[in-house]
This record gives C-alpha cells, sequence and structure tokens, in this order.
C-alpha cells in the first residue's frame, strides 16, 4: 500500500521534473505530491538526488518517529536539517558562511 509524499524541487534539470510527473501531480512550480510505495519514493529520490546539481530537493513522507514523518534534502541550501534527540528540526546557515565543502586557496 503506498503513502503520501511531498516532493520540493529548485532548479533541478528538466528531464527531473518530467520523470516526476510520471509519478506525482505537480500542483504548485516544483512541487510534487503523491501516493507511492515506499520501494517507488526511494527510486525517484535517489533519481533527483542524484541529479540535483546546483538546485536543491525536499522530500517528506510518512515514518514510524514521534513527529510522523522523515525530512530528507539534497543540495546546498541555508537550511539544514539537524537530529535533536530523535527530532528532525530545521536550521539556518548564516547568509555570509561559505561552502565548507569548498576549496580554499593558500595563504
Amino acid at each position: 500500500m503506498g503513502t503520501m509524499i511531498v516532493l520540493s524541487t529548485t532548479a533541478v534539470p528538466d528531464y527531473v521534473r518530467g520523470s516526476l510527473t510520471r509519478w506525482l501531480s505537480e500542483p504548485a512550480p516544483g512541487l510534487y505530491v503523491g501516493t507511492v510505495s515506499a520501494r517507488v519514493r526511494d527510486k525517484l529520490w535517489e533519481a533527483v538526488s542524484e541529479a540535483v546539481g546546483e538546485g536543491a530537493a525536499v522530500l517528506v513522507h510518512p515514518a514510524t518517529t514521534e513527529q510522523g514523518f522523515t525530512i530528507r534534502t539534497a543540495g546546498e541550501r541555508r537550511r539544514r536539517i539537524a537530529d535533536f534527540d530523535g527530532l528532525q528540526l530545521v536550521r539556518f546557515l548564516p547568509q555570509d558562511t561559505e561552502d565548507p565543502t569548498a576549496p580554499t586557496e593558500p595563504t
């Protein structure tokens, strides 16, 4: 039996958007909702997270947690998901923070 998922994308390639509309409805640009099995959900997320490039994606789906859902993210944005004693909370990075994975220039 399937469960409802919500998937939001920002600046992802057009072919990703086209793939998502085969399985989910797009009520607003970049926002997808639908009822799919866990297997389909995981395959869709795998495809989106591999192709996100410079964009970003967020998936929210039901889970057996205290909150009743799980949040998955792909891509780099200011909002980060932080685990706090089993709760998924959203934290913001300062606007002037540089990407910690970016190479640095030698001084």
